[in-house]
Order: structure tokens, then C-alpha cells, then sequence
């Protein structure tokens, strides 16, 4: 074990942050943010924020799209100037985005029953308002709760978690100190928690083939923790409207 590991999990088996190795950070999620959209989202996982607003289904915007049995998923991912530290120093529309853009868009032309809505169009924008790790996973659970509100049939809720490995420990939900250790591998899934059919695994770092098990039970946990919180969201937003 490195000394910084040491700082990262603690003799007790406490994190950085004073969470056990199998909880995720504490959540809140808000629906129906701005008017000015047909729908938007604001998921909170302690100190990362992400804010999704959904427009449509609409008529399709460009001659190009040759697919008119379904709806074209749009999606847009970015993060505020103001998020983290160092986003200031990377342009918009780097790699990283790029890859989530395109991750965001792969989940939901397959959660989405697109063929319900033929000659159409689904923009999912996302902005990163505040990062502290797990941004993808974040980004996810915000267009989720989004497109719920948006009154879009999905084939179920789609959660993500992200999960990581620390001297041969499993954690749930990283966050970005822990990410930051390039030591650290880290496993991010989304899934459909009724089905568990995985619609999406990213991974950042090495990760030995001997330890992908045991972190895709735990990213899949931390899945359905996050399911949980999310459901009741829903629920009481629709008691209260």
C-alpha cells in the first residue's frame, strides 16, 4: 500500500470522506428546475452537481438524419468554467467530454423507445455545475430524472454508479480525490435496475482481470442505491404536482 492510499482508506475502513467502502455519497434530486424547458433535472451527489434539460420529442432540425422510424437522440455534455479547479484550462469540447457525449447518447437511444416516436427529436443538454467525481455517473441519473419528468417512455429508470479499487478494496461512488490517484482504477456502469441489464461499462485505469468482478458487483450496488433515491424523487415529485 502507497502512502497516499493510506490517506484514502483509512485503517477502520473509513474513506476521505468518512464513508464506508460500499456507500455512496448523500443525493438530492430536484425535477422541473426551468420553465423555459420542456423539462429539466438538477442531481445532486454531494458536492458534484449536474443539471440536465430535455427538449422534445420536436421535428427533426437537420435534413442529414436518415432515420425517421424513431427519434434521434441528441445529447450535449459540458462543464461549467467554474466547476473544478482545472476545468478553466481545457477548452470545451476535449476528449473527455467528447467520450461522454457519446457514452450519454449510446445509454438512452437504447433505454429510450425511440419508436414511439417516429420524425422526431430528443435533445438531452447536460452542464456540469459543480465537479467532485463520478461525472459521467452523475450525468446519467440527471438525464434520466429528466426525460421521467419529460413524460418520455423508457423501457426502465437508468442509474449509474461508478466503483473503484484500493488496495484490493471495492469502493462505491468515487469521488475526485479518489479518482484523481492514478492508481486507482475505476469502473463506471449504468444499468436497468429491474432487468440489471447493463447498457453502458466504462473503465479508467488498469483494472486486473481477477478484480472485474468483484467491482462490477459493487458499481451495480451502488446502482441500485442510487435507484432508491431516485424513485422516491419521482414519487413525490408526481404527489406533489
Amino acid at each position: 500500500m502507497t502512502s497516499r492510499n493510506v490517506d484514502l482508506l483509512s485503517e477502520e475502513g473509513y474513506r476521505v470522506d468518512g464513508r464506508r467502502p460500499d456507500q455512496v455519497r448523500d443525493i438530492a434530486c430536484r425535477l422541473g428546475i426551468f420553465q423555459q424547458a420542456d423539462v429539466s433535472a438538477l442531481f445532486e451527489m454531494w458536492n458534484t452537481r449536474v443539471l440536465a434539460a430535455v427538449y422534445g420529442p420536436h421535428e427533426v432540425r437537420t435534413s442529414r438524419v436518415k432515420q425517421h422510424d424513431k427519434a434521434v437522440v441528441n445529447c450535449q455534455y459540458s462543464m461549467a468554467t467554474f466547476s473544478t479547479a482545472d476545468r478553466k484550462l481545457r477548452p470545451r469540447g476535449d476528449y473527455r467530454s467528447l467520450e461522454i457525449t457519446a457514452n450519454i447518447k449510446q445509454v438512452f437511444e437504447t433505454a429510450i423507445l425511440t419508436q414511439l416516436y417516429p420524425h422526431s427529436q430528443i435533445d438531452i443538454y447536460l452542464e456540469v455545475l459543480q465537479s467532485d467525481g463520478s461525472n459521467y455517473a452523475s450525468c446519467v441519473n440527471a438525464a434520466t430524472l429528466a426525460l421521467i419528468h419529460a413524460g418520455i417512455s423508457l423501457k426502465d429508470v437508468v442509474s449509474a454508479s461508478s466503483a473503484g479499487l484500493i488496495d484490493s478494496k471495492t469502493i462505491v461512488d468515487v469521488n475526485f480525490t479518489e479518482e484523481s490517484i492514478s492508481s486507482t482504477p475505476v469502473l463506471t456502469t449504468a444499468l436497468m435496475p429491474k432487468t440489471k441489464e447493463v447498457l453502458s461499462m466504462e473503465s479508467t485505469g488498469r483494472l486486473a482481470f481477477d478484480s472485474l468482478e468483484a467491482v462490477m458487483d459493487a458499481a451495480t450496488q451502488g446502482c441500485l442505491q442510487v435507484y432508491d433515491v431516485m424513485k422516491e424523487a419521482i414519487l413525490f415529485y408526481l404527489t406533489e404536482k
